[in-house]
């Protein structure tokens, strides 16, 4: 019995029309190996999952297919016994070494005393270096005069994902490559694309919801995409509903509704709210998250004409275009860096629960309060209709600050200085 292939093997680029999101790359590679102008020592650095190990085997068995037709095109055929065996990485030629588990200058010296030695079965011996910067500082001091003067039939490819902890002393010695994160759409697209080879389907949705969780991976949406269909019992249909419990994402139209609450400063009702999440699932930082998320998109909305929600469906993408229409962007502002603030605070108390009504508290007073604005705006004729000044409650220094620029002047625009002055020193953060 066959054992269960997972989709991120399975689908493991094979050659470099396969590698997707990483153009530059390609294209500089391709052109490198169609001319015969290899450099000798290449290094590639991004985050995880995004083809880092993919790319030096792919490099391997271009530079040592045995079909010379594909190679001078730049393209492995994948057929020939060279590149079936650096597929499995059990040629002999291309040595693959895990730094993060050979470390030290022994292992580094097996390198140095390997090199001079022809390949046996391809036409270059190639060494793939995976997170190379966990080397020691005497092992790189010992692989320096190698890498600069290798042997011509020797390349190294050395891959990284933390590129700064690399020496200088290396990085100058090789040609980098940095591959880039994906943009949730290329994922989106890849994930459908296999679903499609696999005789699946999925709401659009739920691919976009994976493609945001794996954050630039396409190892990671892979590896979420093959939980998906297991929980969905790999059923040929993947909804979204299931996706956001798999994650344990909350319910975008509650947290909407959450928010909604929040602006009217209803706290009795976002208490309610808050408390019905709080029932079925303690993880607050996900909550703030997502309250955060829905005040970055209403802003985007509010700012960008036509901008597209994505991940959303249509009716919540008119309650978000609704709330945009009725909020000031200057409140979207004051609740982004409450919420960014109260996100530092949960991470660090003891009582998460309490910290968040807290935090619920402040955004709704906050938000209750009248326009500071328009209040100063109508000050200057409120003070002139009443001599009495009885009902009109202003701090002593401000109250002299207006007296002093309204007898300076009375024309709008020393209003509006006025106005102005007032708010930079009265900064929403402030009050919280």
């Amino acid at each position: 019995m066959n054992s269960y292939l997972v989709l991120a093997r399975k689908y493991r680029p094979q050659n470099f029309d396969e590698l997707i999101g990483q153009e530059v790359l390609v294209t500089t590679l391709a052109n490198s190996i169609k001319n015969n102008r290899l450099h000798h020592a290449y290094i590639l650095t991004g985050i995880r999952g995004v083809g880092k190990t993919t790319t030096a085997r792919i490099i391997a068995k271009t530079l040592n297919c045995l079909d010379k037709e594909a190679a001078s095109k730049a393209a492995a055929c994948g057929i020939c016994d060279n590149c079936k065996a650096i597929s499995a990485s059990k040629h002999q030629d291309v040595i693959e070494i895990d730094a993060a588990s050979r470390t030290g200058i022994d292992d580094i010296r097996e390198i140095i005393d390997s090199v001079a030695y022809a390949p046996v079965m391809a036409k270059y011996k190639i060494y793939i270096i995976d997170e190379v910067h966990m080397l020691s500082n005497s092992a790189f001091n010992a692989l320096l005069k190698t890498l600069e003067e290798p042997p011509a039939h020797v390349k190294f490819i050395f891959a990284t994902t933390e590129i700064r902890k690399v020496p200088i002393t290396i990085l100058s010695r090789c040609q980098r490559f940095d591959l880039r994160r994906l943009d949730e759409s290329e994922i989106a697209v890849h994930l459908k694309n296999i679903l499609t080879k696999e005789n699946l389907e999925a709401d659009e949705q739920a691919l976009e919801l994976i493609a945001k969780m794996s954050e630039g991976s396409v190892r990671d949406s892979l590896s979420l995409l093959d939980q998906a269909l297991s929980n969905n019992n790999h059923q040929k249909f993947l909804a979204a509903d299931l996706i956001e419990k798999m994650l344990g994402l909350n319910d975008k139209v509650k947290v909407i509704e959450l928010f909604e609450t929040i602006l009217l400063g209803d706290f009795p009702n976002s208490i309610a709210k808050f408390n019905q999440f709080y029932s079925y699932s303690s993880d607050i930082l996900q909550l703030l998250s997502d309250l955060m998320e829905v005040t970055h998109k209403t802003t985007s909305a509010k700012l960008i004409k036509g901008y597209k929600l994505e991940g959303y469906s249509k009716f919540q993408q008119n309650k978000i275009t609704e709330i945009s229409k009725k909020i000031t962007i200057s409140s979207l502002a004051r609740i982004w860096q409450m919420l960014m603030k109260g996100n530092l605070e949960i991470s660090l108390s003891n009582s998460p629960k309490m910290a968040f009504e807290m935090l619920l508290a402040r955004i709704c007073h906050l938000v209750a309060l009248p326009n500071l604005q328009n209040i100063l705006l109508d000050l200057p004729s409120n003070l002139s209709d009443s001599k009495n000044h009885q009902e009109i409650k202003i701090a002593p220094p401000v109250q002299n600050f207006v007296a002093q620029k309204t007898n300076e002047s009375k024309t709008n625009d020393t209003n509006d200085e006025v106005v102005n002055e007032i708010l930079r020193n009265f900064e929403g953060a402030k009050i919280v």
